[in-house]
């Protein structure tokens, strides 16, 4: 009865976790068919239906939500417990499905990954890129990366770097209309304005300086992004000025395919995180990734580069 419970919990915890029955049978290495059978002993054990189901989708009822908020993290905390104890004294193994956002995880955090699958062979980063942040209990995520990060409950995030956002242009465009001297002369300027994925609300340009200096900066704005990375390659383009954050800033300033404007002035944002759930027993895949992570921001001085 325990074992059968045990495959049950599993394919329903999957099953919500993934979204479709398929991608949980894949996920545990078995058929859909099983996944739905164990899916639907679990519910006439219960007596109550977990899942609504048609032909193109699978959610969850009010009483799947109840249960899948109660028993996933408990679940998938014993599950890692038994498979460290299989593996030998808490040994670091698994999948490790990682969220980052994308140009900022393809440029600083995938070259950290050889040396990390060097010493920890049997972890498996299974990594996903997304601009926006993820709910990483409700989307079955280990771990996050990104910037900008507003913590919820459940959630703990060590920091990895400060992040400033510089204000950038093409050599070219600045040839052709000439630099701002001051913040005020931005008025007169092309700018490409970034739209948050969190509220959909234009990002205003609230400038600093080091002299403890505060404006807010407008600019004519001649096209609207929710992507930093699209808004650097914009600029690069010469298509006008923008406020870019220093990590996607950073590859095309050192190439010379964009330079700073009013170098005095940046604005700030939330700084660059990585970020899990707060439960008291951290796997031990989770907990190795966290520290080498962290251990090699600090070594590659992001600090300093990205502030």
């Amino acid at each position: 009865m325990q074992n059968e419970l045990s495959t049950h919990l599993d394919a329903f915890v999957a099953a919500a976790d993934e979204g479709s029955f398929s991608a949980a049978a894949r996920r545990l290495g078995i058929t859909p068919p099983a996944v739905s059978k164990s899916v639907a002993r679990l519910e006439a054990g219960l007596g109550v239906r977990l899942f609504q189901r048609s032909t193109r989708s699978l959610s969850l009822t009010a009483e799947g939500e109840r249960l899948y908020r109660q028993v996933r993290t408990p679940w998938i905390e014993i599950g890692d417990a038994l498979a460290e104890l299989q593996q030998g004294a808490g040994k670091p193994a698994g999948t490790l499905k990682v969220a980052m956002a994308p140009a900022v995880g393809r440029t600083y955090f995938v070259p950290m990954l050889e040396s990390f699958m060097e010493r920890y062979p049997d972890i498996v980063p299974d990594l996903h890129f997304d601009n926006r942040q993820v709910d990483l209990i409700a989307e079955g995520y280990d771990v996050a990366i990104g910037g900008g990060i507003e913590l919820t409950e459940g959630l703990v995030a060590r920091e990895l770097a400060q992040v400033r956002i510089v204000l950038a242009a093409a050599p070219a465009y600045l040839a052709r209309h000439g630099a701002p001297a001051e913040p005020a002369d931005l008025a007169r300027h092309r700018g490409l304005l970034r739209r948050s994925l969190a509220d959909g609300r234009l990002v205003p340009w609230i400038l600093k300086n080091g002299e403890g200096g505060e404006v807010i900066a407008n600019a004519k704005p001649v096209a609207v992004m929710d992507d930093p990375e699209a808004l650097a390659r914009g600029v690069a383009c010469g298509l006008g000025i923008a406020m870019l954050p220093l990590p996607h800033a950073l590859p095309l300033l050192r190439s010379g395919e964009i330079v700073r404007v009013l170098p005095a002035w940046y604005a700030e944002t939330r700084p660059l995180s990585i970020y899990y759930s707060s439960r008291k027993l951290l796997p031990a895949k989770l907990r190795v990734f966290v520290d080498h992570i962290v251990a090699e921001a600090r070594a590659r001085a992001y600090g300093d580069m990205f502030r």
